[in-house]
């Protein structure tokens, strides 16, 4: 059965880019009869923008939005990430690390996807496990592949471009890459259809899901939203949140944004009619095979 799922973060309001995310996902499993699960993820506290969850949620209702099962919500579910950290620690897959990101920039010999590589300094040292440490996993030292139904074949050499990832922070929080990686897996999603700016954690997730003997889902990258600056639709480059009262031209210009074409009438149309319209007619492949395209927001 396919399994998709939808999973914001609450550090503000859904603007357009969220919307177009959460409109894909939900057609891409409505059209395939399955279910389109809910999960916030608000693991990060110091981020968390305190109301959003609930704003988030009273804008997906008022757009139409019906999930399946109960919302799953990050924050509760710390139990779940140490069992799978104590499963990697038990393979020897990880190790402590107390280096601050000034000792990184400064050690580091070369620069990867998202800055400089961490060059692997504690990885040799005989570290004390203690409340202070961050933990990171071992990457292999080889190329990775995957075929994503958007954006094609995707590539990476883990230790090369990212080099040993953080997966629980010495503040004590977990890290996203193995709280989504538990996550997809506990829920059994099938097929995960999101933005192309997680496109570069993907292969993290994938390794991460093959040393815990983990399913690998069917990924999907849609191009972001960008403002006419060219910058991604953000909290950080104050994207508006969308406007519930004008809910139905949102969903239509969502579609247009997502190549599906739909007639002009349909922006006048009920939620209801909009979305039958919607899961009737959608096809992925017309889903536009780049990283990020700009959008007018009126």
């Amino acid at each position: 059965m396919y399994i998709g799922r939808f999973a914001p973060s609450p550090t503000g309001p859904l603007h357009f880019g969220s919307l177009v995310a959460a409109v894909a996902s939900y057609c891409e499993a409505k059209t395939h009869h399955g279910k389109w699960l809910l999960r916030m993820e608000d693991l990060d506290k110091p981020r968390e923008v305190k109301g959003a969850a609930n704003t988030i949620l009273k804008q997906l209702v008022a757009f139409g939005f019906e999930w399946d099962d109960a919302i799953v919500y990050q924050s509760q579910r710390a139990e779940l990430y140490a069992e799978a950290l104590t499963l990697l620690k038990n393979q020897q897959l990880v190790y402590p690390c107390t280096c601050t990101r000034k000792e990184i920039a400064d050690s580091s010999t070369h620069i990867g996807i998202e800055g400089a590589v961490y060059p692997g300094t504690c990885l040799s040292h005989a570290l004390k496990e203690n409340a202070a440490v961050a933990w990171r996993i071992k990457t292999p030292n080889q190329t990775l592949c995957f075929n994503d139904a958007v954006q094609g074949k995707i590539c990476q050499n883990l230790h090369q471009d990212i080099g040993d990832f953080i997966l629980k922070r010495a503040d004590g929080l977990f890290a996203y890459q193995l709280a989504v990686v538990v996550d997809d897996a506990a829920q059994g999603i099938t097929h995960i259809v999101r933005g192309a700016d997680l496109l570069d954690s993907t292969l993290r997730q994938i390794y991460l899901q093959q040393m815990l003997h983990y399913q690998t889902p069917h990924y999907a990258h849609l191009p972001v939203a960008c403002n006419a600056a060219g910058e991604k639709l953000s909290k950080q480059t104050l994207a508006a949140p969308i406007n519930t009262e004008n809910a139905a031209y949102h969903l239509f210009q969502s579609l247009q944004f997502l190549g599906q074409t739909p007639p002009s009438s349909l922006q006048f149309e009920t939620h209801q009619n909009i979305w039958q319209w919607a899961i009737s007619h959608w096809q992925l492949a017309k889903v536009a095979n780049c990283k990020s395209q700009i959008i007018q927001i009126q």
